[in-house]
């Protein structure tokens, strides 16, 4: 198969390609430029977006033996994830711009060009495993390295999507990928594994998008308020500054009547207005979802023994009864929670298992609690 090998510059990804060309593929390297000014993005050894990540690709493709290009996305990459990234936090829900760039970039932009030039499938550096299911169609498992599994970030993915992709390390572990680079002669053998948001280049997302958004920031401050009592407790100066389940940096400056923490429990955008409240108002066990991704058959109802959602990128699984439906004429999810989950917000991704197999994927547009923090009804 003629194969085009995404390498961001990271140890993965140069392990990922080199093995689709020891399988015999014809591989041919890509790098992504997605900033329009790369000095502007993470620099040192971050894996992702800069120039040295892209020196780094091209170094790797040459020990591999295999022809490298680099292809420049960069606008569509603002349009589609960082444009994004800003209007969701500016409406107050929290995104996940890593989900957004493989669902827009990595496997939209780069696997619809690489198929228009003739090649057979995408392969990445991600921990995923592929494969075929008893109904002929290509199922997406987690990886077998549990602590290293990406099936979250790839529940986006279609049908379509995962028939021609491949995913070279899903059955290994993150210490044979560096031993086997280091074999390899592959100089990013040890190089750090990026972290973090790769546009925003000193790791201060909160002064990023204050900066950024500037005069499209609808409420450039607004109150604090107990969500119970409705006592104003403090004055902020922009809602970007705070997500569901935030502990520390709020400064109330007076401490609660139970001496226990405050945390955030809601964030209306419109009047600027930041709840926040005891951990417990947290809580929640009903999810309702968005703009569903279903990577195979599109279901009505999951609610067998192994049904589990993944409500973050490094966060545990919750047991789950799913049903899908149309309501006004929109596709919507609603998930039961059967162990509930605390500090979930509108913006993020709940990611649908089977087992080890990833179903779909819906984003959060709204969350509940059954009973409130009374004991009644909610």
């Amino acid at each position: 198969m003629r194969i085009l090998a995404a390498m961001s510059g990271g140890v993965d990804s140069a392990v990922a390609a080199a093995r689709a060309a020891e399988a015999g593929h014809d591989v041919t390297g890509i790098h992504l430029a997605l900033s329009r000014n790369p000095q502007s993005y993470r620099t040192g050894a971050r894996g992702c977006c800069t120039i040295e990540d892209s020196n780094d690709a091209r170094r790797a493709a040459d020990i591999i033996g295999i022809p490298f290009y680099v292809w420049d996305l960069s606008d569509r990459f603002h349009e589609d994830v960082v444009e994004d990234f800003m209007d969701e936090y500016a409406a107050g829900r929290t995104p996940n711009p890593c989900l957004r760039c493989n669902e827009k970039i990595k496997f939209a932009a780069v696997l619809d060009r690489a198929l228009a030039l003739g090649f057979d499938a995408v392969a990445t550096g991600h921990y995923a495993q592929l494969r075929t299911g008893p109904d002929g169609l290509v199922e997406m498992h987690r990886a077998t390295d549990m602590g290293k599994d990406q099936s979250y970030v790839l529940g986006v993915l279609t049908q379509d999507q995962l028939a021609h992709s491949l995913f070279p390390l899903g059955d290994t572990t993150k210490d044979v990928v560096r031993r086997e680079a280091a074999d390899r002669g592959l100089l990013v053998a040890d190089k750090p594994d990026s972290h973090d948001i790769c546009f925003v280049a000193d790791g201060d997302t909160t002064g990023w998008l204050k900066e950024k958004l500037g005069d499209r920031n609808p409420n450039a401050g607004g109150d604090i308020v107990d969500a119970s009592s409705g006592e104003v407790l403090a004055r902020h100066d922009g809602t970007v500054g705070f997500t569901i389940g935030q502990r520390r940096g709020l400064r109330l400056g007076t401490p609660a009547a139970d001496g226990k923490p405050r945390f955030v429990l809601d964030i209306e955008p419109v009047s600027g207005t930041v709840s926040v409240g005891p951990r417990e108002g947290l809580r929640i066990d009903r999810v309702s979802g968005i703009k569903p991704r279903w990577c195979g058959t599109v279901p009505s109802l999951l609610d067998g023994p192994d049904v589990t959602v993944q409500l973050r990128a490094h966060g545990r699984e919750h047991r789950a009864v799913v049903r899908v439906g149309v309501e006004h004429d929109v596709d919507v999810v609603e998930i039961e929670l059967l162990d509930p989950a605390e500090g979930i917000a509108p913006g993020q991704a709940a990611v649908i298992y089977e087992g080890t197999r990833v179903v779909g994927s819906a984003t959060i547009s709204a969350t509940a609690r059954s009973v409130a923090l009374d004991g009644a009804p909610s």
